[in-house]
């Protein structure tokens, strides 16, 4: 289903700020095949993120464009800098379709799927966009492949 991806597209991902910031994350293609393939099939795309209020130190968003993926390295608790995919079986995830990268500390409102993590290069750059959106408000991003 997801075998139109190019080779590249599997190296990863980066989002770019408002501000022309960008940030690299690499997939986790042994762990989360499933949610990485799909995943990739969207890009790109360009959202407004949002600070968490309960998961701690998280931006994320609710309006991804819908994946029916399965649950796959699913957890709620996640590392600082990990990408989580919320997937649509089971239908009883409270997460469906949200998108939620994790800069610091946090623990997820329900399971995700956990599928890819920042370059390391690159996580100070996304402790500073998660500050910026706690203390600033929401940012639109755009989401590309490498």
């Amino acid at each position: 289903m997801y075998s139109s991806i190019a080779v590249y597209d599997m190296n990863g991902f980066k989002i770019t700020t408002s501000n022309g910031i960008s940030i690299r994350f690499e997939y986790y293609i042994n762990d989360a095949p499933v949610t990485c393939r799909a995943f990739a099939t969207l890009l790109p795309f360009t959202r407004t993120f949002c600070h968490a209020r309960v998961s701690g130190q998280e931006i994320w968003i609710d309006n991804v464009p819908p994946l029916d993926i399965i649950q796959e390295n699913a957890s709620v608790f996640t590392t600082p800098s990990e990408v989580v995919f919320g997937p649509s079986r089971p239908a009883r995830i409270k997460t469906t379709n949200c998108m939620g990268i994790y800069y610091g500390e946090g623990r997820g409102l329900d399971a995700c799927n956990i599928f890819a993590k920042v370059v390391d290069e690159d996580a100070q750059k996304l402790a500073a966009l998660g500050d910026d959106i706690w203390k600033n408000g929401k940012q639109e991003i755009i989401v590309e492949g490498l």
